[in-house]
């Protein structure tokens, strides 16, 4: 017996949102996932539900968080420079508004915006910065991005004195 919760839920998915008749059928398809903002993202193989009434289709895709993920990790894996559409991606896949990268990567929002807009290329080094950022992730809580934005500009680039002390089960720390 399937609980009442979940007959509804089974019922929502099988009707037309469009038409409200049944979504009958079923295939597997390739299809151009320009949802996620990008215009050449191809999901190969989806289930696919059309209404055989009113011809508008369901695209079912499970894990969704995983397939941003693997999306971000192609872009980042292109050996050609990111573009706009790419760069504007990776931003909101870590989470940050324009103004909150431009922050992060040490440039103006203006600039962040123009690259979002392929009005100007994104450099070199950013560039590797952006792929960096998501190749490993959110930022560590170690040393976290925030603290790249207290690094000043001054030409003072005088040795700061690291202390480091061992653990007690062998390891070594950072002294406070």
């Amino acid at each position: 017996m399937v609980p009442e919760g979940n007959r509804q839920e089974d019922e929502i998915v099988k009707k037309c949102r469009q038409c409200h008749e049944g979504m009958l059928s079923v295939s597997r398809e390739n299809y151009l996932y320009t949802e996620c903002g990008l215009p050449n993202v191809v999901l190969e193989g989806v289930e696919v539900r059309r209404c055989p009434k009113c011809g508008a289709h369901e695209v079912l895709l499970p894990r969704v968080t995983e397939l941003l993920r693997v999306i971000s990790h192609a872009i980042v894996k292109k050996p050609s420079r990111l573009n706009g559409a790419e760069i504007r991606y990776l931003r909101k896949s870590m989470g940050w508004s324009g103004v909150d990268f431009a922050g992060h990567i040490g440039v103006d929002p203006t600039t962040v915006s123009r690259w979002e807009n392929d009005k100007d290329n994104m450099g070199v080094q950013a560039d590797r910065l952006l792929r960096l950022m998501i190749v490993h992730g959110r930022p560590v809580e170690e040393y976290p991005l925030e603290e790249l934005t207290k690094i000043n500009d001054v030409a003072d680039r005088e040795s700061a004195r690291i202390e480091i002390r061992p653990n007690k089960g062998g390891g070594w720390h950072l002294a406070a």
